[in-house]
């Protein structure tokens, strides 16, 4: 049970400030149901009336959110890095691209090293249950099934890192991933050849986290994003190509066609 007993201080503020924390440290997450109030009041040691104080509290924070059936959820809390709008400008950016897997080769770095420094034995067993799908999806040559645990993977790694602001930084940043703002990861993971060696980078940043090697996870989460990178600049060059070649194909027909026509008199 995440839930501990509050046993000095019974409050609505004591409730409130504990399931805070269960957000703020990434433990309750969007769209996370509570359990039923004489369950979570039993957890919690507080009287029912207690728990509706503060369960209130929190739903005019904006933190919960109530559903039809008397359900209450995690509200979507941390948001997104760019409002949609701007999103949709930046989505073809060509340097917006190249900026932001810059700085997700950075902040990754120093969460792989972190991750490696701090990472418990249960954040490890997540780790371990988290690639031992990523080869499940690998073997099953499912692309996106592989995609969404990429996203899934490079949490985790977030959480291990025990930081709460460079937590809820990463999640932010994962969502433009999630969304493919600014490259397909379904493309990626589809490519020949691609699956084997984005398997094994993940491989590499897990081994080097669960055995603590904090410059050698640094080092593998830089390569991974540094091979994203690369490729990624070798699909708009292709892409590029592509475009230049059809519109070449196009016009050479357009010549054709005209030269076919009889002369106008």
């Amino acid at each position: 049970m995440i839930f501990s007993t509050i046993e000095h201080d019974p409050t609505a503020r004591a409730v409130e400030r504990q399931i805070e924390m269960l957000i703020l440290e990434g433990i309750l997450c969007a769209g996370d149901k509570l359990p039923g109030e004489r369950d979570l009041s039993k957890s919690l040691n507080v009287s029912r009336p207690i728990l509706r104080q503060a369960i209130s509290s929190l739903k005019n924070k904006k933190l919960l959110i109530a559903r039809h059936g008397g359900a209450t959820l995690i509200a979507d809390v941390i948001g997104t890095v760019f409002a949609p709008p701007v999103a949709d400008i930046i989505r073809n950016n060509a340097k917006a691209k190249a900026d932001y897997l810059e700085y997700r080769s950075e902040v990754e770095s120093v969460a792989a090293s972190m991750a490696a420094d701090r990472a418990t034995v249960s954040d490890k067993a997540v780790l371990e249950r988290i690639t031992e799908e990523m080869k499940r999806a690998h073997e099953a040559c499912d692309p996106d099934w592989e995609a969404e645990m990429d996203v899934q993977f490079h949490n985790a790694i977030g959480d291990c890192a025990h930081n709460i602001i460079l937590l809820h930084t990463l999640r932010s940043c994962y969502r433009l991933l999630k969304d493919d703002v600014f490259y397909n990861r379904r493309i990626l993971y589809d490519s020949n050849g691609m699956r084997e060696k984005l398997l094994q980078q993940h491989l590499d940043i897990y081994d080097a986290v669960v055995s603590g090697d904090q410059r050698k996870a640094a080092r593998a989460a830089r390569k991974h994003i540094e091979f994203i990178q690369a490729v990624s600049n070798e699909f708009d060059v292709s892409e590029t190509r592509s475009k230049v070649s059809d519109q070449r194909l196009e016009q050479r027909e357009n010549r054709s066609h005209s030269k076919k026509k009889p002369s106008q008199r």
